[in-house]
């Protein structure tokens, strides 16, 4: 009678969990599907309204402010992207789970002089990114923070294009030649390999993270610190992510800085370390192309301040997110600087 009783109060417990699990299911499906049908009646009722900046870019010759300017050729737009994900990144993902681009890095390759400079675009830039479901199908386009461009894809190839193709609408239709995404553990591999990169923490507020990071200090990165000094930010002070720029690029200067030093007596240093990613990175380019992208940095000397430049605009901050809001006309003259010359 007992054994029964057990068999029946089981049976009980097994179907709860079952109608719970349903229930779950259920809940999760008519949010998704609510979510699809609210994007999809807000791309329908929005009217994008294209300007002059938003289309300067889309020819090869261009005319701005009485004067003639040419592509130059020899220079690549190189979009790299830090992406907030662990582990390889040599499988797709489900769409919409790929991870976001945390950092976000446009690289100007001169092929004929060997130079590099970087054009640093806030992750919360807000401009018209592709929009897809769980299963990839295209919902259309919307104004969403350049960020979740990345997610939108498999986590590989069709991520990466999705920033690009979101990036290129920023900058007013200029076409990217080549993307490079590297996941979290990239950070720590690197730094590690080189034996640390020294730092100097340019803000304050980091020592809540690591107790090593006050403002103004020198601090050799070692362990996790690396993606700790390149990533933290304080959730609750708005724009944050705005603030950790100038911690990024300290970084990417100083480490560029050790493995310069370190190639004088290891001729193979930046072929080894490239070696060591390859499962954490996605690229459209061959080895050969990356590879003289991170020699040409390394033949140019130190990277200096005037080597970076940041989309100009304004913070703002809105009832729940962040928001950076492009300043499209003061960022012409910075991309005709980068990709175009004059024509004489």
């Amino acid at each position: 009678m007992r054994r029964s009783r057990n068999k029946y109060a089981g049976r009980i417990f097994l179907g709860l969990i079952l109608i719970l699990g349903l229930g779950v299911f259920l809940a999760v499906s008519v949010r998704l599907y609510r979510q699809k049908k609210e994007t999809e009646a807000r791309i329908a009722a929005r009217e994008y309204e294209e300007n002059e900046e938003s289309i300067l870019f889309r020819s090869e010759t261009i005319e701005y402010e009485g004067e003639t300017y040419r592509r130059n050729s020899y220079v690549k737009a190189i979009l790299c992207m830090g992406v907030d994900r662990k582990g390889s990144m040599l499988e797709s993902t489900t769409y919409t789970f790929g991870g976001q681009a945390d950092g976000i890095f446009l690289i100007a390759q001169d092929t004929s002089r060997n130079t590099l400079k970087i054009l640093v675009i806030p992750r919360d830039t807000m401009t018209e990114i592709t929009m897809t479901d769980l299963s990839g199908n295209v919902l259309g386009k919307d104004i969403q923070h350049l960020t979740l461009a990345y997610a939108y894809g498999d986590g590989r190839e069709k991520s990466c294009q999705l920033v690009a193709e979101a990036v290129s609408s920023l900058l007013g239709g200029l076409k990217i030649d080549h993307y490079m995404s590297a996941n979290i553990d990239v950070i720590n591999i690197l730094n590690n390999s080189v034996g640390g990169v020294t730092v100097t923490v340019p803000s304050a507020g980091m020592d809540q993270r690591d107790a090593a990071f006050v403002e103004g200090e020198q601090v050799t990165l070692t362990g996790e610190q690396a993606e700790a000094f390149v990533r933290y930010r304080d959730i609750t002070e708005t724009h944050s992510a705005i603030y950790r720029m100038d911690r990024q690029q300290e970084y990417i200067t100083q480490f560029f800085g050790v493995v310069k030093q370190q190639s004088r007596t290891d001729s193979g240093i930046v072929t080894d370390l490239l070696d060591l990613i390859q499962d954490q990175i996605v690229t459209d380019m061959e080895k050969k192309e990356y590879l003289k992208v991170a020699l040409d940095a390394l033949e140019m000397g130190e990277l200096k301040d005037d080597d970076f430049y940041v989309v100009p605009g304004e913070a703002v901050m809105t009832e729940i997110y962040d928001e950076f809001h492009a300043d499209q006309e003061a960022l012409v003259p910075i991309v005709l600087e980068l990709f175009y010359r004059k024509v004489s």
